[in-house]
């Protein structure tokens, strides 16, 4: 019995100080942010997209990690949303100082996250905490915004203009954020209502 416990103390203590390393990984994606910006500010779109590709693994990477150990967290479902809008704020907006993006779409990405924010914080005032979890409409959505800077940061940095197929991933990105933000209004308002309404007659 001694010496199980004697392996299981190292064991456990390892475990103790690895169960934070997707927090860690998603603050350091945080950190790319700043140079993301200098980068694309600076017109090094090569670099830029290296630096955007970078964060993208590392989110693929926290949460293999985070799942595959049962390191999930209250911590790590609030950091790892926000380290993506920062990263995908961040790109849009400096493609927009460019002109590489219009500037519309940089308020209507902004807008629907302040709007899903906002809801969230209503809802949670009247209803009490309810976990996150992104729609099939909303992570279609994410998935559009990061092809949409991955196409202008290539197309930028290796020369080759296709400004057809820009114009058609920048209407597919309006399309999504649009239809993401409904979603979440229809299911934080109108289903919510029709259960709280559903509650009282029983």
């Amino acid at each position: 019995m001694a010496g199980r416990r004697k392996a299981a103390g190292p064991k456990g203590s390892f475990v103790k100080r690895v169960q934070h390393l997707p927090n860690l990984i998603t603050i350091l994606r945080m950190a790319l942010a700043p140079l993301l910006i200098l980068l694309v500010k600076d017109q090094r779109y090569l670099d830029a997209l290296w630096v955007f590709l970078l964060a993208g693994l590392s989110d693929g990477l926290d949460g293999f990690i985070a799942k595959r150990f049962g390191f999930v967290s209250p911590l790590g479902a609030l950091l790892d949303p926000l380290a993506d809008k920062i990263l995908l704020v961040s790109a849009y907006v400096m493609l927009a100082l460019q002109t590489l993006v219009p500037f519309w779409l940089v308020l209507v990405v902004t807008f629907r996250d302040l709007l899903i924010v906002g809801g969230y914080l209503v809802y949670t005032s009247l209803y009490g905490p309810v976990p996150m979890r992104p729609s099939r409409v909303s992570k279609f959505n994410t998935f559009s915004q990061i092809l949409l800077v991955i196409f202008i940061l290539s197309e930028r940095a290796f020369q080759f203009p296709l400004i057809h197929l820009q114009w058609a991933l920048v209407l597919g990105v309006l399309l999504t954020t649009i239809a993401s933000g409904g979603h979440y209004l229809w299911t934080w308002g109108v289903v919510r209502d029709v259960e709280a309404a559903g509650a009282r007659r029983h």
